[in-house]
């Protein structure tokens, strides 16, 4: 089929997530400019804590449309669109004089980003056809995230001070647009597009199809509580060792490292799937590793507080890595994968729409962060929960090959 990739994996697979992590760059390079933009544009911690949201509004609100538009368009001819999206949003938010503008690009950068990220998971399946593969994959794709914002993390605060914000958010729409000529050159081309009232239709038989399936519903429940207590969390920690008189090289660095030992938990969870590990065991492991951490995160003193945020984002990461191996295998049927991806993306974005403006209003109104953790711990005990009904659902979908959902 394709050229070997990652132990196995085919090479246009590593690509599509090559992909998503310079699409990730643009959610990354926003919290270490949080106290920038609030020195030079006047932006506010709670529209800080929208700025870092607003990405995920066009998910938040048109994920399972869209999912369902790349299901019969094409996943490469909408992952090609959305990467240009991108690329325009982030150069013309560069350009930004006020807090409004920049509000208004981070959004349409969000429908960029949707575009961009949520076909992947359909065209990896179809990339990768032996089971086994496809779990590992599809960890490797749960890692997108924390490796794209743990690059913008480090990497931002150093091109903010050697030359703005400006000309670094200019330098990321270059990135994600040599991200859509990677894809254009490196992805095979989809087949024809469905067009006329049967493929519409199609559509809305295939989006009523997803959304009367329970799998979706509880891999998007599951992923939204873990979803927006994580950018919660990462995304405030420039912001939080700011606070704290960190030296500004230490904020990247230590940010950097946080968001980026979540993929450890990605990649670990498609290997241990691929092995045979419970789904259940899984998700309670990183749902339980994300409440002791913020715990610790938002209580502990300094070293063991960036301690714990490590623990935090590293276990972690096993939620996400097993959710999306479960998002493709439950799509109730081969022509819904990315309509499903599009609804557990619109739940995750409303977690990440929420998480962050919640717990800074809660911050500024009991005057810090040390009970901010309360947040987390009621998000993993829903997540817990909602943990025992994957697992059967996963199990069932063991016995009948051809099925999801």
């Amino acid at each position: 089929m394709a050229r070997a990739g990652v132990r196995g994996i085919p090479a246009g697979a590593m690509w599509i997530v090559a992909v998503g992590v310079a699409s990730a760059l643009h959610v990354g390079k926003l919290p270490p400019a949080l106290p920038v933009l609030a020195r030079e544009l006047g932006v506010t911690l709670v529209q800080g804590g929208f700025l870092l949201s607003l990405i995920q509004l066009a998910g938040m609100t048109l994920g399972a449309m869209l999912g369902q538009v790349a299901d019969r368009l094409g996943p490469r001819r909408v992952m090609l669109t959305g990467l240009l999206v991108l690329a325009v949003a982030s150069a013309t938010g560069a350009l930004a004089p006020t807090p409004v503008w920049l509000l208004g690009t981070r959004a349409v950068e969000g429908v960029g980003f949707l575009m961009a990220v949520l076909p992947a998971p359909g065209l990896i399946r179809r990339l990768v056809s032996q089971p086994t593969l496809l779990a590992r994959a599809l960890g490797w794709w749960g890692a997108y995230m924390p490796m794209g914002a743990a690059l913008g993390l480090l990497l931002a605060p150093w091109g903010y001070a050697a030359w703005g914000w400006r000309p670094m958010w200019a330098l990321l729409a270059g990135v994600a647009a040599l991200g859509a000529w990677v894809v254009a050159r490196q992805v095979p081309a989809d087949g024809p597009a469905q067009g006329g009232t049967a493929a519409l239709r199609a559509a809305w038989g295939g989006l009523r199809q997803t959304l009367a399936a329970p799998g979706p519903w509880l891999v998007a429940l599951a992923f939204g509580v873990y979803s927006g207590q994580w950018l919660a969390v990462v995304g405030f920690l420039p912001t939080l060792y700011t606070q704290a008189g960190w030296p500004l090289w230490w904020v990247g660095s230590a940010s950097a490292l946080a968001a980026g030992v979540n993929l450890v938990g990605n990649i670990v969870a498609g290997r241990l799937l691929a092995q045979g590990w419970p789904v259940r065991r899984l998700l309670w492991l990183g749902y339980g590793a994300m409440a002791v951490g913020a715990l610790g995160t938002f209580t502990a003193p300094a070293p063991l507080a960036y301690g714990a945020v490590l623990v935090f984002s590293a276990l972690g990461g096993l939620v996400p890595g097993t959710l999306f191996a479960l998002a493709v295998r439950l799509a109730p049927s081969p022509t819904t994968v990315s309509t499903t991806v599009g609804w557990v993306q619109q739940l995750s974005s409303l977690g990440q729409f929420v998480g962050p403006p919640l717990v800074a209003w809660w911050a500024a109104r009991v005057g810090g962060w040390q009970w901010s953790w309360l947040f987390n711990a009621a998000c993993c005990a829903l997540g817990g929960g909602l943990a025992v009904a994957l697992h059967a659902r996963w199990q069932r979908a063991q016995t009948a090959p051809q099925r999801g959902g």
